[in-house]
């Protein structure tokens, strides 16, 4: 049966363009001084268990430099929709600036630096270390070394099921800060009823999905605008 649209909820879909605007490198950037190793190393199960000090301090690094950062104007833009809106963000970044811009409903597809997790488990506990670097030798419940609750390359992203359904009951999707290149994530703009307003907010775009209107401009100029203008219609506004 097709899902029934909720005419007052919004799908906000982020990626790295928007965390890039607070001053956080994407990972391929982040590397930087981590250049002798190859990304596979530094963000697959392969890496950890050859390499764990080394992915530990490299995510320890990102850790840290998220929890310094500030949320920007589009998170907080985003966030301010929820006085009006039934709003769930669906995002590929792994800091926790919308939730420090005071998003409530967040789903990470690719995990949290905020979190850790046990290496061996199946089904892994998680535990909140917000900006604190994680140490060998430091252990979960399990026994087990703890490692960033990460997805890395060659693992499942988090609740892809649970943002199927949030997209596709969506009255309007908006897409900020990725270019829609990485699947599986990206196939999820798919999922967005016909009917649903759908709006790609980015720097550039070569291929602008079928039924998205495209707002070239930064995250931070463009989304505070858009939802001033939807705050303003679902009060009555003209």
């Amino acid at each position: 049966m097709k899902p029934h649209v909720q005419p007052n909820k919004i799908v906000v879909l982020s990626g790295s363009g928007v965390s890039a605007e607070s001053g956080l490198p994407t990972f391929r950037d982040a590397k930087g001084l981590w250049n002798t190793y190859a990304w596979q190393e530094l963000a697959s199960p392969e890496g950890w268990r050859k390499h764990p000090e080394a992915v530990l301090a490299f995510y320890n690094e990102r850790r840290a430099k998220a929890w310094q950062a500030q949320p920007n104007a589009a998170h907080l833009a985003i966030a301010s929709l929820e006085s009006a809106y039934e709003v769930v963000i669906v995002t590929q970044n792994v800091d926790a600036l919308h939730e420090r811009a005071g998003s409530r409903n967040v789903l990470h597809l690719h995990g949290q630096l905020a979190y850790a997790r046990g290496t061996s488990e199946p089904e892994p506990r998680r535990y909140r270390v917000d900006g604190e670097p994680i140490a060998m030798g430091q252990l979960c419940e399990d026994g087990t070394q703890l490692r960033p609750d990460i997805v890395w390359f060659g693992e499942a992203v988090q609740h892809f099921e649970e943002a199927e359904m949030h997209v596709a009951t969506a009255a309007r999707v908006l897409v900020v800060g990725t270019s829609l290149t990485v699947n599986p994530a990206a196939s999820l703009v798919r999922y967005a009823d016909r009917s649903a307003q759908k709006v790609l907010v980015a720097l550039d775009m070569e291929d602008v999905p079928y039924g998205f209107t495209f707002l070239q401009g930064r995250a931070t100029d463009v989304v505070p605008t858009l939802a001033a203008k939807w705050l303003s219609e679902a009060h009555g506004a003209p």
